[in-house]
């Protein structure tokens, strides 16, 4: 089993704009009109849930997380939305209900196996119900690739042995087409890559902190995840150089768009 990951808010929400904007390209697909209830699992801080409160008034939302330190952020979405709700929860044993409009915004990339989970998923969810998630697609990236280099090296290996999955955390988006099809879903897949500019100091690390290097700085002490911030700071700087305008730091993400029904319009089309 990975570890458990610990979340911090503050720091997964530093360059909301570039975390934002995927789900809006996301979700800006889905053409569900009336939905009864909403689901946005691994909702996080929830800001980005309480837009689909406020897209659809008349469904209930629900934000699902396993992170208690997530949803003490969003209980403050809840309390200026009445039909916005929080729920403490694992997406591995979570199953649809009555959800007729799913969201995944950058949550499945954390959960083994999830690809075998979709077809459960899909197969539960009634005619005319919508499923959309985002996952990163960058796990073959410097940012990533050089992680896993120093946490695989020797001064590292022992204390970050199994602490890191990323070589199989997604699937490739015809992957998730092919599943979604095979389900009897109308589909659409495609990736996007972002090339987001960063500023201020190692800003690629900053950006890191808050997402895909937090297994590691939750299995060391604060003296050793100094040291592995450290080191990995400076093969950061080399993989990704300052410019006069910023840091360019490329960025793929995967996204899956499926509506269950008959053949006819592709969703997002």
């Amino acid at each position: 089993m990975p570890p458990t990951v610990e979340w911090d808010p503050a720091a997964y929400v530093k360059f909301g704009d570039y975390r934002d904007r995927p789900f809006f390209d996301l979700t800006q697909r889905i053409h569900a009109e009336s939905p009864r209830l909403v689901v946005d699992l691994g909702c996080g801080p929830g800001s980005l849930t309480a837009t689909l409160a406020e897209r659809w008034p008349d469904a209930q939302v629900v934000g699902v997380d396993s992170s208690a330190a997530m949803l003490e952020q969003a209980a403050v979405h809840a309390d200026r939305l009445p039909n916005l709700r929080f729920e403490l929860g694992d997406i591995a044993s979570w199953m649809p209900g009555e959800a007729d409009v799913v969201v995944s915004n950058a949550a499945l990339q954390w959960v083994p196996g999830h690809e075998k989970m979709l077809p459960v998923w899909l197969d539960a969810m009634a005619e005319g119900s919508w499923f959309a998630f985002q996952v990163p697609g960058n796990f073959g990236a410097p940012s990533h690739v050089l992680m896993r280099e120093l946490a695989e090296s020797p001064a590292w290996a022992v204390k970050l042995a199994g602490v890191l999955r990323h070589r199989d955390a997604v699937l490739e988006p015809a992957d998730y087409l092919r599943i979604a099809l095979d389900a009897g879903w109308q589909a659409d897949a495609w990736e996007t890559s972002y090339q987001q500019l960063l500023q201020g100091a190692d800003p690629v690390l900053e950006w890191v902190r808050g997402t895909g290097l937090r297994p590691v700085l939750g299995a060391l002490d604060a003296a050793d995840a100094k040291a592995f911030e450290a080191d990995y700071a400076a093969m950061l700087r080399e993989a990704y150089p300052a410019t006069p305008h910023g840091t360019v730091f490329p960025f793929r993400r995967l996204f899956t768009v499926a509506r269950k029904g008959p053949s006819g319009t592709v969703p997002g089309a």
